[in-house]
């Protein structure tokens, strides 16, 4: 049955708040300002500002909070200021001590909150609020027997560029460049032609091209040397008018787009004149000169553009181990892993599952040193506890899901499969907050597990559910305690 109801828009200040005018106490923007180290977050904050000059700066709750709310709930930076003046749960989560509808700043701060928390700083809040560090020597034996399993994996959190093509690359080169001499020409003698070939047809050679649905591999080839002419051309160009006017009249930025074109231009030439495709420090975005092109063999997807970043889950967190631009091997960071994990945890671990490419010798020489087991069969021939080491393999890597879950859901649910930032310093502090978001929403949905079932419950039949969670997430036991 359907009542009608009067359509009529009452009044808004008719409007009961549900809440009495009170906030609730278990809502999870209230949960996660009591798992924030707000203090070390202050101390990182104040390590980048002058407290002696200068007006008054935004507090530091305020702009880690704000970055933080961003990642949790996918905004751009122009909607965090608007759900921030909506929800007055966001506006105590960020220390307010009472409700405000006006901005408390300008959308264009958010790209210096995020340069004022480095992604290393980050990734030790992380660490403060999801570990608990134990006194240990770096020279001493570990106080503790081994205990725990370290999971190790690596990822690539792709950014936000188009696809790169050489053709696509020097066109946009070629574009640049002329909006380059266009700001120059007034500043200089004016004479001649502001370039030495027509622009609509040097469009109209390039549009030919990519406008074919498979264009051999001689057009290709035939296309990307027009465009290396013209490219040329307009360094010529920009050059003599630089005799003129000198470099000061361009912007920071054009001149840094301009150095990058350079450089462009010199390996587009190299990889033409040799026939091949590859270089090194290859350039795959004139807006993110940074970014280079990492080789991972997928599929469907063999190369991914962005930052390679080798990941680590202990307890159920996950944590960056190390995070570049440039393609490294992620086999070389299970030593230095394990050694963090020690001095964070006063022991070594009990086993570390990773795939096969962590199990070269030095590690495996390093992980037997330790009394470290490390997945994976032997090397040689298999000895007679062949099958048994068979099926605690196969159970390595089933446990070894875990972190190839935390993988899809970071990109899935938290952005990290596409980076928005341009920036380098701000591009790496947006990947390792995605990673600090999920694990504070594994730590809410925890507590909202134990809080709906309760502690009497896990003896009963519901209590099923919450151990099913636990083996999803892979918490260990000892750590159900601590949610009751």
């Amino acid at each position: 049955m359907y009542r009608k109801r009067d359509r009529a828009q009452f009044y808004i200040e008719d409007f009961i708040m549900p809440f009495g005018g009170k906030l609730r106490a278990d809502n999870r923007w209230v949960k996660m300002a009591e798992m924030i180290p707000w203090d070390f977050v202050e101390d990182i904050y104040l390590e980048n500002m002058n407290q002696d000059n200068g007006a008054p700066a935004i507090s530091s709750r305020i702009a880690f909070g704000a970055i933080q709310v961003k990642e949790y709930e996918k905004l751009s930076d122009e909607r965090v200021l608007d759900y921030i003046c909506e929800n007055p749960y966001v506006q105590y989560f960020l220390g307010l001590q009472e409700f405000q509808d006006t901005p408390l700043f300008d959308s264009s701060m958010m790209v210096h909150f995020r340069k004022r928390f480095p992604a290393d700083k980050i990734e030790e809040i992380n660490k403060r609020m999801f570990v608990e560090p134990k006194e240990d020597d770096p020279d001493d034996d570990p106080p503790f027997p081994n205990n725990g399993k370290l999971l190790l994996d690596a990822t690539v959190a792709e950014s936000d560029i188009r696809y790169p093509t050489d053709i696509s690359l020097l066109n946009e080169s070629r574009e640049n460049l002329e909006q380059i001499i266009e700001e120059l020409w007034g500043h200089g003698p004016k004479q001649g032609h502001k370039t030495r070939y027509n622009r609509k047809k040097a469009r109209s050679q390039y549009l030919q091209i990519i406008k074919q649905k498979a264009p051999g591999a001689k057009k290709i080839k035939a296309g990307i040397g027009i465009q290396l002419g013209y490219v040329w051309s307009n360094l010529e160009t920009i050059g003599e008018l630089l005799l003129h006017t000198g470099l000061d009249v361009l912007p920071e930025k054009r001149t840094k787009r301009l150095m990058t074109i350079c450089e462009l231009y010199r390996q587009q030439r190299a990889m033409y004149e040799d026939g091949t495709h590859r270089c090194e420090n290859r350039i795959v975005s004139l807006k993110q000169p940074h970014v280079r092109p990492i080789v991972r063999g997928k599929a469907g997807k063999p190369v991914e553009f962005g930052q390679k970043m080798a990941l680590s889950v202990v307890n159920g967190y996950t944590f960056i181990e190390k995070q570049s631009f440039d393609n490294f091997n992620e086999g070389t960071c299970l030593i230095e892993s394990v050694e963090r994990y020690r001095r964070l945890h006063g022991c070594y671990p009990e086993v570390v599952q990773a795939d096969r490419i962590y199990r070269n010798r030095d590690n495996r020489a390093y992980c037997k040193k330790h009394g470290i087991r490390i997945s994976g069969p032997r090397l040689g021939r298999p000895g007679k506890a062949a099958e048994k080491e068979r099926d605690t393999a196969i159970q390595d890597n089933r446990e070894r899901n875990t972190i190839e879950g935390r993988n899809g859901m970071a990109k899935r649910r938290f952005g990290l499969d596409l980076i928005y930032a341009y920036l380098p310093e701000t591009a790496l502090t947006e990947a390792v907050l995605n990673v600090l978001c999920m694990n504070v929403r594994i730590r809410l949905l925890l507590l909202r597990l134990y809080r709906f079932f309760g502690k009497r419950r896990l003896r009963t039949g519901l209590g099923d559910k919450i151990v099913a969670w636990h083996i999803l997430l892979n918490i260990p036991e000892q750590l159900r305690v601590g949610f009751a």
